[in-house]
């Protein structure tokens, strides 16, 4: 166990497990729905998979509208490849804003689960259609994320090729 707790990295720590935990622990003060569960470890890996999924709804949904709408605006990719090299701050000045993102996208999720129970309320049939409901969110989430990484290193290689 505590070789695991070793490797856990602090972006680990704030974009996965936080959210994770936060997301469980309002989750079950929102709704009548709870996500905990009796045993500690297996509770601590579920947690550390909602947070990944948190992590992953605010990489590919959050982030992309609040850019679309201005709020936030990037510089390119080579420019912070580039610039991180010089600046090691910039590495964790950008973990920083990603667990802004992820707990913006928190929030969001809860909301949104609040919503889906009370969608529940009026289409009682449809609960018995939630985990093929589940299934097929989480397999797009993560398809759109694996297409998403692959371009992510691509992008990496490129700039670092001075590309």
């Amino acid at each position: 166990m505590k070789e695991l707790l070793d490797k856990l990295t602090s972006y680990n720590l704030f974009n996965y497990l936080l959210p994770g935990v936060l997301f469980v622990t309002l989750s079950g003060k929102l709704s009548a729905n709870s996500l905990t569960l009796g045993d500690a470890m297996v509770g601590a890996f579920v947690c550390y998979f909602i947070g990944l999924i948190i992590s992953r709804f605010g990489s590919l949904i959050i982030g992309p509208t609040l850019k679309k709408i201005s709020f936030v605006k990037f510089t390119g990719y080579s420019a912070y490849v580039s610039a991180s090299k010089q600046d090691p701050t910039l590495e964790t000045l950008s973990e920083v804003n990603n667990m802004y993102r992820t707990l913006s996208s928190m929030l969001v999720l809860l909301a949104l689960f609040k919503f889906y129970e009370w969608i529940e309320l009026q289409l009682p049939g449809l609960k018995a259609w939630n985990n093929y409901i589940l299934i097929a969110l989480l397999l797009i989430l993560f398809l759109y994320s694996y297409r998403k990484q692959t371009q992510f290193i691509t992008n990496r290689i490129k700039a670092n090729n001075g590309q």
